[in-house]
């Protein structure tokens, strides 16, 4: 049997580097997993640094911020994904239910789970909808 392959989403990275973030005992739990087969990918390691440097959200420094990223990818069980889909072909399994600009990076990382038969693991309970009961296997929402 196959482990899960889990592509971790930028609110759980913003978690799980924050620790006095509300979400970070869940996200700190989930990724000290024994043998957790875990994945990035460009849209989201993009999205952390822009998060994570931002002064009212990560509050790092740009460097600070790409030394974390560093950091995190030297974590055993990481994996790189590259995006090699277009949006259309990404979303087009649940495209009826993305309704607007706020689940741009959401629908990209939703897409690219399901793509890559795995699971996206987020702290974003709206994703369970965009997914619908079709795809809510590739969605696990740290709670």
């Amino acid at each position: 049997m196959s482990r899960v392959k889990h592509l971790v989403d930028i609110n759980v990275l913003i978690a799980l580097t924050q620790a006095d973030h509300i979400h970070f005992k869940t996200a700190t739990s989930w990724f000290d997993s024994p043998d957790l087969d875990w994945a990035l990918c460009a849209f989201s390691q993009a999205g952390f640094l822009r998060l994570a440097a931002n002064p009212s959200v990560g509050r790092l420094t740009f460097n600070d911020a790409s030394r974390m990223l560093a950091v995190l990818i030297s974590r055993p069980g990481y994996r790189y994904w590259p995006i090699t889909a277009d949006w259309d072909e990404l979303v087009a399994p649940f495209r009826e239910r993305v309704w607007g600009h706020q689940q741009v990076a959401d629908a990209w990382l939703l897409g690219l789970a399901v793509k890559e038969g795995g699971v996206l693991v987020t702290l974003d309970k709206a994703i369970r909808s965009m997914a619908g009961a079709k795809y809510a296997k590739h969605v696990l929402v740290l709670e």
